[in-house]
């Protein structure tokens, strides 16, 4: 077996990295569409304790593990299983997340061509004045046209096969030092366009997210931020236990998972401040669903001073966020692909690129040609997408932990993870108890 021995250049390489996996669609389209349709603070509130009870310690185990393994995440369990005198079948855990990770990019690539394909349709003035009924035109249009969205998948997809085929020092990690630095500067500057514009809508957003609202608080809501949580840190896909292989001795997991989730949280929050003073102030609905990024915010772009270069900058930003995430997803199965076979680094991305191309297709087709094609009432694209986020992430996710907390040396982890006693018994009783009962339940809400 060939074996990479890249690593990371810095803590803060693999920091930013570790980060723009996790800041991508989950923040900026989905966490502000289910805030909407969730009450707002009593989602947001319940999402923020998650973030820390639950994908910290989920998001350090992947990482202590990947490191202990130096290799890609099926080998790497494997190897750990057996140094831990457990069995070689744990392997299931890296292989199912890999499977994850390749299929998540698959339709993930799709609405990344989305994304780029609404900078250039901002830039024509396309949303100018339009109403609802004319997003959601323009939106149902885009999805009809396959030669449109095959065109911007493909600019997409090779966008990721260039810089992961660099590597990971002058590749993803790289890339992701110039890209969220840029993030935040983008973000920022939204945030504060749409404090300039919106007036009183602004506090109005504010207390929307922020103001507890225990009336909202329900079973659904807290079992939705739960998921979300999950979700929103790249859990449960391979991706952080590959980029853990590249970690040296040298970093404190504990911090630096704390300052990742940190990261993450503020990008979810500020993204709901850029977006939700627009929706008010326009007199939009909150809870517009998946819509509210493609559908419910043109509206408030065509209708607003400067809405054409507010629009621009969005959707510039949100594909930038999908492409630091885009990236991560990919490296698993290009680790896996170099580590197994004689390919190099660029074959190996170029031979996963095109596999996961091609799957993207179909998913593709999904919204038109084969609008019919469907498996349990779902068509090819909602299947995968609830494959692997309903099911496959929280297996994944939840063999993580039971093998961190119940089949590994729990004395070295601890020294791993330089905690004293104290906080080592609260480690334990996360790990071993409260956190596998919630990926329990997330699995368990999938399926109602």
């Amino acid at each position: 077996m060939k074996k990479s021995h890249s690593q990371w250049s810095s803590r803060m390489g693999f920091m930013l990295a570790a980060a723009g996996s996790a800041v991508g669609l989950g923040n900026i389209w989905k966490f502000p569409y289910m805030a909407g349709e969730m009450g707002g603070s009593a989602f947001v509130l319940t999402y923020l304790l998650f973030m820390f009870l639950i994908g910290l310690p989920i998001l350090v185990l992947e990482w202590l593990i990947g490191r202990r393994g130096q290799k890609n995440p099926i080998h790497t369990m494997e190897d750990v299983a057996v140094s831990e005198g457990r069995s070689k079948l744990w392997k299931w855990v890296g292989m199912i997340g890999v499977l994850g990770s390749f299929l998540i990019l698959s339709f993930y690539s799709v609405i990344g061509g989305w994304a780029t394909d609404y900078i250039f349709l901002a830039i024509k003035g396309t949303f100018n004045g339009v109403d609802g009924a004319g997003t959601g035109q323009i939106f149902s249009n885009f999805l009809g046209n396959v030669n449109s969205l095959l065109i911007w998948h493909t600019v997409f997809m090779a966008a990721n096969t260039l810089i992961v085929a660099l590597g990971v020092g002058a590749g993803l990690e790289r890339s992701c030092k110039v890209m969220m630095p840029g993030l935040g500067i983008l973000l920022l500057v939204l945030v504060g366009y749409a404090a300039y514009v919106s007036g009183p809508s602004f506090g109005e957003a504010f207390n929307f997210l922020f103001t507890p609202n225990l009336s909202a608080l329900n079973g659904t809501a807290i079992l939705a931020a739960l998921g979300h949580a999950f979700f929103s840190l790249s859990l449960g896909m391979g991706i952080m236990m590959a980029y853990g292989s590249y970690l040296g001795k040298d970093v404190n997991l504990l911090s630096t998972a704390r300052t990742v989730v940190i990261l993450d949280v503020i990008v979810a929050m500020l993204s709901g401040m850029a977006i939700f003073p627009l929706v008010f102030a326009n007199g939009l609905e909150a809870g517009s669903g998946p819509g509210l990024i493609f559908v419910t915010l043109p509206i408030a772009f065509g209708n607003m001073a400067g809405g054409t270069i507010l629009g621009c900058l969005f959707f510039i930003f949100l594909t930038f966020a999908a492409l630091t995430s885009s990236i991560s997803l990919l490296e698993p199965t290009v680790e896996l692909l170099e580590e197994k076979t004689h390919m190099g680094r660029k074959t190996a991305t170029v031979v996963s690129s095109i596999l996961i191309w091609a799957l993207g297709i179909a998913c593709i087709l999904s919204f038109n040609e084969w609008s019919n094609v469907k498996l349990f009432d779902k068509n090819i694209f909602d299947l995968l997408d609830y494959l692997t986020s309903k099911i496959m992430l929280p297996v994944t996710g939840l063999g993580t932990v039971v093998f961190g907390a119940w089949m590994m040396n729990q004395k070295r982890i601890r020294e791993e993870l330089k905690l004293n006693e104290f906080w080592f018994s609260i480690w334990t009783v996360l790990s071993r108890f409260i956190v596998p009962i919630a990926v329990i339940l997330i699995l368990i809400y999938g399926f109602i």
